[in-house]
């Protein structure tokens, strides 16, 4: 298979790119309400994806497909930006990604009521091993520090959950490109009414937190969930995407050890390790099995 017919390049780059903002949400929230962010993040992913629009002369969806990019929209990007970012107001940002590797769990049960996605048995098993990876980091590192927070980012895992099905469905039809460039216009004109509250902010916020929200608009928001609908698009199985959002947590204890100081303690470590064994066995027990049974 050709690496640019493959899922897991675009699902890689795109886990890079969603790392960003449990480091960057907690260093904007110095400066920004939960609202603002949201606003201004999606308003610099929008006129990105404008300018693409009319410069690729990107069609507009069909009328009967309206109210699946509006649920798109809706649920995976408004509602997800909302409570994603009240939960880190209280999470620390290496807690806020454990508890969003969840998504892949849920998206498969989602996918498995919705489209009857089947899964195979040592992918159930690589699947609880990533979880105990996630229960081990959460057990021995944050559970003593249960609070709201945590309750905004569970909701948020599930409309993360949401927008993968949905995404899912749209890809069937129309092309990643417009599925993701839809889906943001239609959060980013929900965002407005955020407009107001956000002119205060933008006023008195320093140079260094807009470099760090036009990073995330650009990166974590406009190619990330453009490379996300890709991988989503191109993969055989939900899951098989889904899979790889267990490396975040990973992921967000190196950037939080390089840009804010934070060692990654025993428990991040050894969860760490559980959950890069987990995605091995995810993605490559099949390839390994068949070669031991040749």
């Amino acid at each position: 298979m050709k690496i640019a017919d493959s899922c897991h390049p675009y699902a890689i780059a795109t886990m890079i790119f969603w790392t960003l903002p449990y480091v960057f949400t907690k260093i904007l929230l110095k400066y920004f309400s939960v609202f603002s962010i949201a606003f201004i993040r999606y308003s610099i992913a929008s006129t990105l994806f404008i300018v693409i629009i009319i410069t690729f002369k990107i069609k507009i969806p069909n009328k009967k497909d309206f109210k699946w990019f509006f649920l798109s929209g809706f649920f995976g990007i408004f509602s997800y930006m909302i409570v994603f970012n009240k939960g880190c107001t209280t999470v620390s940002a290496s807690t806020s990604s454990i508890i969003l590797s969840t998504v892949p769990v849920i998206t498969s049960l989602m996918a498995r009521f919705f489209y009857k996605e089947k899964i195979k048995i040592f992918r159930y098993v690589a699947i609880i091993i990533e979880f105990a990876g996630v229960a081990v980091i959460t057990i021995l590192h944050d559970i003593s520090s249960f609070n709201i927070g945590f309750l905004w980012l569970i909701s948020a895992a599930i409309f993360s959950s949401l927008y993968n099905i949905l995404q899912r469905k749209l890809t069937r039809t129309y092309s990643s490109l417009q599925s993701t460039i839809y889906s943001i216009l239609i959060a980013e004109i929900l965002f407005f009414m955020f407009l107001p509250g956000s002119i205060p902010d933008i006023k008195n916020a320093p140079p260094i937190a807009f470099l760090y929200i036009a990073i995330l608009g650009i990166f974590a928001s406009a190619t990330g969930y453009l490379l996300w609908t890709k991988a989503l698009s191109k993969a055989k199985e939900t899951s098989t995407v889904t899979n790889y959002m267990f490396m975040i947590p990973l992921l967000t204890s190196v950037l939080g050890f390089f840009m804010i100081n934070e060692v990654p303690d025993k428990a991040t470590i050894i969860g760490g390790l559980m959950i890069l064994t987990g995605m091995f066995i995810y993605n490559f027990g099949e390839m390994i099995k068949n070669k031991i049974i040749k």
